[in-house]
């Protein structure tokens, strides 16, 4: 039987089938980018890494990028874990996780070390799933992933090996958007939080459900998010987040 890592990286070869298969969902996620690129500073100085890169996709709209996993593939730059990155003091720009923030166990030890590899005006940009009433149950019944509600957070400074896999999908929401830990990130200032609908990906079955509509209704179901996203708490189902250094800190 394959561990919850291995199994990860067997979802990873599954979602790379369906991505070459599914143009609506390429479509999707390229739209989800240009949202990410928005966030990057291009005055920085520094490398730009991606966590958790699965497939590698980002490389689509940030070339320069580096792609890095807990697993060798062709097509990763490099394999890393989050809690111990192999760069230099003050040496990144910035640090993209990509539905990658709700694997975090331990999020302080994470920005702890991310505070460490980047620069004084660098950047942590998180892309992640937002529970709101509409999305809870879509999230809930129709992922393999828990959302941890009410999971207990690890918020030690520290966070030594082993690790195993963890996923909570529901922690960017309690974190960024219900302020139920207020000082968690008090070494740091959040410069973006904003939450919206995406029912055109929830209904576009993602990696492993066949779509509910054709890909011609992408751009209604778009404009449809963008109306539904004035609702957060009811409609949201993703989030974008920025974080950099807070100035004190530094």
């Amino acid at each position: 039987m394959a561990t919850p890592l291995e199994q990860h990286n067997l979802e990873i070869q599954d979602n790379l089938r369906s991505w070459e298969g599914k143009p609506l969902l390429r479509r999707i996620y390229s739209d989800f980018y240009t949202r990410i690129v928005a966030r990057i500073d291009r005055s920085l100085d520094g490398r730009i890494l991606e966590i958790g890169s699965g497939i590698g996709n980002l490389k689509s709209q940030v070339p320069e990028a580096l792609s890095s996993d807990l697993f060798p593939n062709p097509w990763l730059d490099l394999v890393c874990d989050g809690y111990e990155l192999p760069f230099k003091d003050n040496s990144l720009s910035h640090i993209i996780l990509f539905d990658v923030f709700h694997h975090l166990e331990a999020p302080v030890a994470f920005l702890k070390e991310a505070r460490r590899a980047l620069q004084s005006k660098g950047r942590v940009i998180i892309f992640d799933p937002c529970i709101s009433l509409a999305s809870c149950p879509v999230y809930g019944l129709l992922h393999h992933e828990p959302i941890g509600w009410r999971t207990k957070i690890n918020f030690e400074p520290g966070f030594p090996p082993p690790r195993d896999y963890y996923a909570a999908q529901g922690n960017a929401t309690r974190l960024f958007f219900r302020n139920q830990f207020p000082d968690w990130h008090r070494d740091w200032r959040v410069t973006h939080a904003e939450a919206m609908a995406a029912f055109s990906y929830l209904f576009s079955g993602g990696f492993s459900k066949p779509a509910m509509y054709p890909a011609f209704a992408y751009p209604l179901l778009k404009g449809v998010d963008k109306l539904l996203s004035v609702a957060p708490r009811l409609f949201a189902a993703r989030c974008l987040v920025t974080m950099e250094v807070a100035p004190t800190s530094v």
